[in-house]
């Protein structure tokens, strides 16, 4: 390798990078190294790459290493970053190409940074998604079942049926005791419906009290013919006399 082509690429890389580029030795810089192009609200991100250059260089890949100043970069994105960046030297082999590498690593940063942001919004749609599911489920409740309303049913009349218990009792503490035991008496008497679901049966108990040997007469067997011979045979017993 000619110093001379490494120095001369130095001052090319010092007039692209005033700020960024840290010459460490005349074989070894190191650049900071910002995404291209950053995404309104996401966090700042650099990196810094330090570029190691052999003595075959620029006929063979200077050794390059990466490491995060500002942000977090994750191992998988760190070694798809500088698998990219060999493929990115391999094709420039026989060339300066510290400036092609950082430039690469710029655009490859920004595709991380986009890839982050469209994650971060797959999960937080998808947590909004669950949400609204488990707020359906909630709101729409558990399907009715023949065995679940009988559940529910022997539930709810037990509990109102000890709501009614504590009512009666506190309603009792507040009477004086003659009050108490009439409203005791009251309560025992049976009620209109149970008086009539006791006798449902009346009319065919009144059965019993129809004297013996009494014959019922059903007054469909007669036809109209025979009523008007009765009718008739009354007429004609009835004489009236001329009082005149």
């Amino acid at each position: 390798m000619s110093t001379e082509v490494l120095t001369e690429e130095f001052e090319v890389l010092e007039s692209i990078y005033p700020t960024e580029l840290s010459i460490i030795s005349d074989r070894e810089i190191q650049i900071d190294v910002e995404p291209d192009e950053m995404i309104d609200g996401e966090h700042p991100f650099k990196l810094q790459l330090s570029v190691h250059y052999p003595d075959e260089y620029p006929d063979s890949l200077p050794h390059l290493t990466l490491v995060a100043i500002e942000g977090e970069l994750e191992d998988a994105e760190h070694d798809t970053l500088l698998e990219s960046l060999t493929e990115v030297g391999e094709e420039n082999v026989g060339m300066a190409m510290t400036f092609t590498l950082v430039s690469h690593l710029r655009e490859q940063m920004a595709s991380l940074v986009r890839k982050r942001a469209d994650q971060l919004m797959a999960e937080e749609t998808e947590k909004e998604r669950l949400a609204i599911e488990a707020e359906e489920a909630r709101t729409r409740g558990t399907p009715v079942t023949v065995e679940s309303f009988k559940a529910w049913r022997i539930k709810f009349s037990r509990e109102m049926a000890q709501r009614k218990a504590k009512d009666e009792e506190e309603r009792l503490r507040a009477l004086s005791p003659k009050d108490r035991e009439e409203w005791k008496r009251a309560a025992t008497r049976p009620t209109g419906r149970q008086l009539f679901e006791k006798n449902k049966n009346l009319e065919h108990d009144d059965d019993s009290f129809v004297e013996e040997g009494t014959v019922s007469v059903d007054i469909s067997q007669y036809d109209r013919s025979q009523l008007r011979a009765h009718e008739d045979d009354d007429d004609d017993g009835v004489h009236f006399s001329d009082s005149d």
